[in-house]
């Protein structure tokens, strides 16, 4: 489904922290953007309709919409000097724009 770079494992649970016992990391497209569709990301309570995942020990939820459009994506972070956030390496996107928060 979608993994998580080592970095990426570190940065999400630096978050969770203060996010709340039973929340995990949501992640999902949604339309918008320069390319058609957005990433997004948030820290919410799994629903039922999700698909559930885990990578490097950290557990994640995908909306049933979002998987077949995400699946064998590698999320990354990157805080170096070109740039801090995270990074969508997206196999199944055929455009993506300039700042990479969007794709086709």
């Amino acid at each position: 489904m979608i993994s998580l770079t080592k970095e990426a494992a570190k940065q999400i649970e630096t978050m969770s922290a203060d996010s709340g016992v039973d929340k995990l990391l949501r992640i999902f497209i949604e339309p918008g953007g320069c390319s058609g569709f957005e990433y997004g990301m948030s820290m919410d309570l799994p629903k039922k309709t999700d698909q559930l995942g885990e990578s490097q020990g950290v557990r994640f939820a995908v909306d049933g919409e979002s998987v077949e459009y995400l699946s064998g994506t590698e999320i990354h972070f990157d805080d170096g000097l070109t740039g801090k956030g995270f990074e969508i390496r997206n196999p199944n996107a055929q455009t993506t724009c300039g700042c990479g928060k969007s794709f086709s």
